[in-house]
């Protein structure tokens, strides 16, 4: 039986209620303002818990796509440069940790890199997420590990060896594993939604699902195969610039899956056989036979 883990006060596992990620990510294009109301919205949503991610952009910008320029809303600029722009700081985030006490919903980040793992610390987080791009990273994951917080493994663009290698490096009794596909948006052919059960079978510890699909469908179906924790983003309007808007869910659309996957944790039941008491004037009156 896969072990459950605590991420603040909320119980992880299987037999306890789906845990509900509002990915704000990068979302907000640099603008507090959009982030809180990316917050907002996933409070009014219901869900468990809101993410941010945490980038040292010198570290984690590839060399040769430095000086790559691109359209921005800043204009034609570097992707150096534009990482920069849509990365929080100490008085941005001190802002969103206040703003979340204030509106009472959980926050925790993806760490890129180390130097972010000292950042984040001193805001005393629930957790870390390890996004897929780290799971390579061996001396991030052991970074984090040094933390003793809980860690959530994505495991897009990754082979089961690599993701077997990085759980070595963390404590897989204080860790959640997320399968995901890391392309944005995903095309069903390639969700592999199965993967669930199979991580939970290899590794005999809470599974989730990061979903970057268009639509809610997958998002639910991975409920019903035993996801403990979905994970998707949020936007306020998946035309926004940004290259994860696209593979978003906007503010009626994650009220709509959270309904959705509580509707789905009522419907699965414990498996076992029963003829209920609203079943019973239909019997009375339809069978003909008893026995």
């Amino acid at each position: 039986m896969p072990r459950k883990i605590n991420i603040g006060e909320i119980q992880i596992g299987d037999g306890c209620p789906t845990y509900v990620v509002s990915e704000v990510g990068i979302n907000h294009n640099g603008q507090l303002d959009i982030a809180k109301d990316l917050i907002l919205a996933a409070k009014k949503a219901g869900v468990d818990g809101v993410k941010f991610q945490k980038r040292t952009p010198e570290l984690c910008v590839p060399v040769d796509q430095r000086d790559q320029k691109r359209d921005t809303p800043w204009g034609y600029i570097t992707y150096l440069e534009y990482r920069r722009k849509v990365e929080f700081g100490i008085e941005e985030y001190r802002e969103i940790d206040e703003f979340c006490k204030e509106v009472e919903i959980p926050w925790f980040v993806s760490v890129w890199d180390e130097p972010s793992v000292d950042f984040m610390e001193q805001f005393n987080p629930i957790c870390y997420k390890i996004p897929s791009a780290a799971v390579t990273d061996l001396g991030l994951l052991r970074k984090l590990r040094g933390t003793n917080r809980p860690l959530i493994l994505s495991t897009g663009m990754s082979t089961l060896d690599q993701i077997r290698n990085a759980v070595a490096q963390i404590d897989v009794d204080n860790m959640i594993i997320t399968h995901a596909t890391s392309t944005y948006p995903c095309i069903p052919e390639e969700l592999n939604l199965k993967m669930i059960s199979t991580l939970k079978e290899t590794f005999h510890c809470p599974v989730g699902y990061s979903g970057h699909e268009v639509g809610l469908i997958p998002s639910v179906v991975a409920v019903a195969l035993g996801a403990c924790l979905v994970e998707r983003h949020i936007t306020l309007d998946r035309a926004m610039w940004g290259s994860d808007q696209a593979a978003s869910v906007e503010p009626g659309g994650f009220e709509r899956l959270v309904k959705y996957i509580r509707v789905t944790e009522l419907s699965l039941g414990d498996g076992v056989k029963m003829v209920y008491d609203s079943e019973l004037p239909s019997r009375n009156r339809l069978r003909r036979f008893a026995g």
